[in-house]
């Protein structure tokens, strides 16, 4: 492989695996919450 390919390869394994770990701290610092926990409450039906 060439230079230029490797560089190219690399740059790119670093904007996938960057996302990736961004992603999970995100989620870690901010996780999905329950859908019934924030649904809004039903109303009765007759």
């Amino acid at each position: 492989m060439t230079t230029e390919a490797v560089v190219m390869m690399i740059i790119a394994m670093v904007t996938v695996w960057g996302g990736l770990v961004a992603g999970i701290v995100n989620l870690a610092k901010h996780p999905d919450q329950d859908d019934e926990a924030t649904a809004p409450a039903a109303s009765p039906q007759q």
